[in-house]
C-alpha cells in the first residue's frame, strides 16, 4: 500500500505563493496535483512523470511549477501569483503506470484571500 503525506497548505493573500510537498513511501511513475473546490468537482492541475515530463491545467499554467525529488519520493507544487479562485483542496495523486492516478493522499486546504 502507498501513502502520500502532503503538506503546506495554509491561508495567504491574493498575489502571495505558497509551495505545496508531497512525500510517497515509494517511487512511483507518475506524481502530481488536483483540487477540489467547494460544490466543484475535483480538477487537474499537475503532473510529473519520474522522466520530468511535465503536465499543467491552462489555469495554472505560468503561475504554478511542479518539480520532484526521485530521491525522497516527493513531488512539490511551487504556486504564485495565487488567486481567490485557487482556492480548494489540494490532493497529491500518484501512479505506479502511466496514464492512471492510483494513489491519493488525504488533501491539504489551500485559501487565498481577495
Amino acid at each position: 500500500q502507498v501513502q502520500l503525506v502532503e503538506s503546506g497548505g495554509g491561508l495567504v493573500q491574493a498575489g502571495e505563493s505558497l509551495r505545496l510537498s508531497c512525500a510517497a513511501s515509494r517511487n512511483l511513475f507518475s506524481m502530481g496535483w488536483y483540487r477540489q473546490a467547494p460544490g466543484k468537482q475535483r480538477e487537474f492541475v499537475a503532473r510529473m512523470s519520474s522522466g520530468g515530463i511535465t503536465n499543467y491545467a491552462a489555469s495554472v499554467k505560468g503561475r504554478f511549477f511542479i518539480s520532484r525529488d526521485n530521491a525522497k519520493n516527493t513531488v512539490y507544487l511551487q504556486m504564485n501569483s495565487l488567486k481567490p479562485e485557487d482556492t480548494a483542496v489540494y490532493y497529491c495523486a500518484a501512479g505506479s503506470v502511466p496514464g492512471i492516478m492510483n494513489y491519493w493522499g488525504q488533501g491539504t486546504q489551500v485559501t487565498v484571500s481577495s
